[in-house]
């Protein structure tokens, strides 16, 4: 990844961070990491507990949520269930949510509650 996209990806995580609150959840963990995995955003959405993915794009024609694909999916909920096993959170409502940041000419964030569920 380059310095840019690094940038860039940091300023839609922000972003996704001042929405969220915004919409009254609490912030708990950014860039939560395992061997294997990331989370970008760990929050409180009253009692349930929301990993949260997000990916930035500039001017891009595709959906950046499409690059959360079945692997990545795998990877997020292998980072959850590290992260709940190190916190003893055994009996938590969880939720994946994923959001989209574009940057460009089309700017905005479009946020995917329930993208994706572990088995």
């Amino acid at each position: 990844m380059s310095a840019n996209e690094k940038k860039i990806g940091d300023m839609g995580e922000g972003a996704v961070c001042d929405y969220i609150k915004k919409m009254g959840f609490v912030i708990l963990e950014r860039n939560f990491r395992i061997r294997g995995g990331e989370v970008d955003i760990i929050a409180k959405d009253g009692d349930t507990l929301v990993f949260i993915e997000v990916k930035t794009r500039k001017n891009s024609k595709y959906a950046p949520s499409e690059a959360v694909d079945l692997k990545k999916q795998r990877f997020i909920i292998k980072t959850a269930e590290a992260y709940l096993y190190t916190k003893d959170l055994y009996e938590v409502d969880v939720r994946f949510d994923v959001a989209e940041v574009i940057y460009g000419t089309k700017c905005g964030i479009h946020y995917m509650e329930n993208a994706f569920w572990r088995d």
